[in-house]
């Protein structure tokens, strides 16, 4: 008898996983899949990160670290924010967890009550609203559109908020999109969060070093509601590190205190090794990092001048991060040997079959009718994959 809590019961199953998990199965049947599903680069870590992991093991740094982090990640991380986002976080304001989407899971559940609204902007990230779910919160979102680069308006926030609002969860360069915010459409954001003192902002800033016009701007950076603000960040897209999992968390002193607490029972420190890498990523220069965002914006633009080849197909063209998200509804209706594409989870199971592409439907990302396309991947591998998509979806009538 399976006895699983309502709560899990309620959880979606991560769809950018279990559409790479689909491309894994066929690669180890012999097909030669191409994966856009996966949302990490395709670099290997650094050097001199390497390196400093190596020495850690070598100088036994194999015992529990600080349920918070170690005091010299904190301080590199402090140094961060003050050199690169001109944010004076103190080491107290500042811990360290599994990744960034632990740091997301510790700031919902340490500011989230049962029934508290959290604004959530589409599309959005697959975990936003299932963690949103957990921690015992409601989901209000807001719809955005293609034709506006899928950015949320000032007005649709001011119309979303209610006396239950809680959270404003804001991604800048944004996971599935690209979108990038401005600092001026940010200020018209913190003006209006100013008038609404019990409401704060969680601010997803994990693609920050992948922009392609301009600096990276964050919403912590508003005096009038920094106080309010948590910043999410970690090293595994700008240093190449997924695998690693080293996120970390700036805040007030009370809410990173609270995160400790429920950090302590669930999880402790994140890896010794992994942490002393990540102190020789934030401590290094930058070279490996901008050389990584030049290949992705390259592959930007290629992906944008192959996408737009194809019938139909709408495309925004992304100012950050390694994703296009192209709106492909004019397929729907469409079909082949009698099967008929409905919608967007069809269409990406077309893909995987016809084309032996992997992409991720939109409707993970609550925006039916859109894919999720990753060009982190080789040029020659985007272009051979973009070729496979144009001769099958040539075939569809």
């Amino acid at each position: 008898m399976e006895l699983i809590s309502r709560k899990i019961k309620n959880l979606s199953d991560s769809q950018t996983m279990a559409m790479n998990q689909k491309s894994r199965d066929l690669q180890s049947q012999g097909v030669d899949i191409i994966n856009l599903s996966v949302g990490e680069p395709d670099f290997p870590t650094p050097p001199h990160v390497k390196e400093a992991a190596k020495k850690a093991i070598d100088d036994n740094f194999s015992f529990y670290s600080p349920v918070d982090g170690y005091q010299d990640l904190k301080q590199a991380i402090s140094k961060k924010f003050l050199n690169e986002n001109r944010l004076d976080y103190s080491t107290k304001n500042i811990i360290v967890s599994n990744g960034a989407k632990h740091s997301l899971a510790n700031a919902l559940m340490v500011l989230v009550d049962d029934g508290d609204e959290v604004i959530v902007p589409a599309p959005y990230w697959v975990s936003y609203v299932e963690l949103v779910k957990l921690a015992g919160g409601v989901n209000i979102i807001i719809d955005t559109a293609i034709e506006n680069d899928f950015k949320v308006t000032p007005g649709q926030i001011e119309a979303a908020i209610t006396p239950k609002t809680r959270v404003l969860l804001l991604c800048s360069p944004s996971n599935p999109t690209g979108t990038v915010y401005t600092r001026e459409e940010l200020a018209e954001f913190a003006a209006i969060l100013a008038r609404h003192p019990n409401v704060f902002v969680i601010s997803d800033e994990i693609y920050e070093h992948i922009t392609f016009a301009g600096k990276h701007q964050s919403i912590a950076s508003f005096s009038e509601i920094r106080e309010r603000v948590v910043v999410i960040n970690g090293v595994s897209k700008a240093y190449a590190m997924t695998g690693w999992r080293v996120g970390y968390m700036a805040a007030e002193e009370w809410i990173v205190k609270a995160c400790s607490k429920l950090q302590g029972q669930f999880t402790s420190g994140a890896s010794s090794i992994s942490q002393k890498a990540a102190v020789a990523a934030l401590n290094g220069d930058n070279s490996y990092t901008d050389k990584m965002r030049d290949a992705f914006l390259r592959r930007r633009d290629l992906v944008i001048e192959l996408a737009g080849r194809f019938r139909g197909m709408k495309i925004s063209k992304p100012a950050g991060a390694f994703y296009l998200f192209p709106d492909i509804s004019s397929y729907c209706g469409l079909g082949i040997d009698g099967k008929i594409i409905k919608d967007d989870n069809d269409f990406c199971l077309f893909l995987l079959e016809h084309a032996h592409v992997a992409a991720v439907p939109g409707d993970a990302f609550g925006a039916p009718n859109h894919i999720r396309i990753s060009f982190a991947t080789s040029d020659e591998r985007l272009t051979e994959a973009f070729e496979r998509m144009d001769q099958a979806l040539k075939k569809l009538r």
